[in-house]
């Protein structure tokens, strides 16, 4: 069964709705047989990444960059998995108060450095989320999950 691991660093009621909104979408009707498993990016490990099958990844912009959380997961993930992971389908979403460019830019540049490929357009979210950035985490979600179901 692929596994699709979904790495996080929710630190807001805001990140928290879109977390909830990718993981409704990972459980969308029609897509069966993908095991999703959520970890924390303070938390994630090599071993988890190596044992999983895609990725959806979900940060705050913190000062225009990724926060030091999801930084701290690919420094320790990089190397173990440069390799063992090439073309294995991902998506991102970010949330900001006024900025996401710096952060989609530097997921984007460590991924492709991983050969990760990205499936789903980067969802970015400035302030509270509204109706469209929902459903958009939810179809990051479902897309993610779809593709690993085949």
């Amino acid at each position: 069964m692929p596994v699709l691991l979904v790495v996080h660093h929710t630190t807001s009621p805001a990140l928290q709705t879109l977390l909830e909104a990718v993981l409704d979408g990972t459980r969308a009707e029609g897509i069966d047989g993908v095991e999703v498993r959520v970890r924390p990016a303070l938390t994630a490990t090599a071993v988890d990444v190596l044992a999983s099958d895609g990725f959806v990844l979900g940060t705050p912009a913190n000062i225009g960059y990724l926060s030091g959380a999801m930084k701290h997961f690919f420094d320790g993930v990089y190397y173990p998995a440069l390799e063992a992971k090439a073309g294995a389908p991902y998506g991102l979403y970010v949330h900001g108060n006024n900025d996401t460019e710096g952060a989609v830019r530097a997921a984007e540049s460590i991924t492709k450095g991983m050969s990760w490929e990205r499936v789903h357009a980067p969802v970015t979210v400035i302030g509270a989320p509204g109706k469209a950035d929902v459903e958009a985490c939810w179809d990051l979600g479902a897309t993610v999950a779809a593709i690993l179901a085949g």
